[in-house]
């Protein structure tokens, strides 16, 4: 029943919501290991299911705060969206057929490859002033929807919200500055998630319960994650890579059961 408290899947969506408060994008990669090996979801695919309706309400949350700053290129982040909306759907379904504990493998080792990005990723200004008009079309529309739909399909694949991959996206595609490829990210993030759930609840891979217990744990761990970030902004960069780690053990951890689990 819904009223029918979860405090590990609460607890699990406090520190989603945290570390997605504290750092930004890539704290929902967590929220599938987080699921299976900590809530004890037996499904992956359920995992996955109920973890895309979680990240796409947080998402959503988080965009109406930078929309409200001016943060988010709605042009560019529109027409990316719309690209990797078809991509997540391919995603999405081919996800659902697909095994299982090699689901989860191939998980671990996105994981460990998000863990480097992290570490390894090189910061740029950018052009504040990038936008999607008739002048700009020709340059800008082809990277938008290539770069759109192969964000999508992976994201809907692996039932990932896709922030980490959306951001560096947007910035290939357009050369716009961090701060606001991470206020448009959050359009990709939702109109993916929101896909994904969708296409996982069509075939009843969806805990709703589950997946409201873990909403307001996320809620409330990301009013305390943007407090520590605005606390801790110096040393933002610091976060990041020890976030990174922390990815790498989890991803580690999750390829190790994923191979044992095949083992047999």
């Amino acid at each position: 029943m819904l009223f029918s408290f979860d405090p590990l899947a609460t607890l699990s969506g406090t520190l989603v919501g945290f570390v997605l408060g504290l750092i930004g994008g890539g704290g929902s990669v967590l929220a599938v290991p987080l699921l299976v090996y900590v809530v004890g979801v037996q499904s992956p695919h359920i995992a996955i299911g109920t973890s895309a309706v979680a990240v796409a309400l947080s998402a959503l949350a988080g965009l109406i705060g930078h929309a409200r700053q001016n943060k988010v290129k709605w042009p560019c982040a529109l027409v990316f969206a719309s690209a990797g909306v078809v991509g997540a759907a391919i995603g999405s379904s081919l996800g659902k057929t697909f095994n299982g504990q090699h689901l989860l493998l191939l998980f671990g080792i996105l994981m460990v490859v998000i863990a480097a990005f992290m570490v390894f990723k090189k910061r740029a200004d950018g052009n504040p002033d990038v936008c999607l008009n008739k002048t700009s079309a020709k340059s800008l529309l082809p990277l938008l929807l290539f770069n759109g739909s192969g964000v999508g399909l992976m994201s809907g694949f692996f039932g990932i919200g896709g922030g980490f991959l959306v951001v560096p996206g947007l910035m290939a595609a357009t050369d716009m500055p961090l701060i606001f490829a991470i206020g448009s990210s959050l359009v990709s993030v939702v109109a993916f998630g929101t896909t994904t759930a969708f296409n996982y609840a069509l075939s009843g891979l969806v805990d709703w319960p589950l997946a409201a217990w873990f909403i307001v744990g996320g809620i409330v761990g990301g009013v305390f994650g943007r407090r520590l970030a605005t606390a801790l902004a110096p040393h933002k960069s610091l976060l990041t890579q020890v976030f990174a780690f922390i990815i790498a053990v989890v991803g580690s951890y999750v390829i190790v059961r994923g191979w044992q689990n095949l083992g047999g």
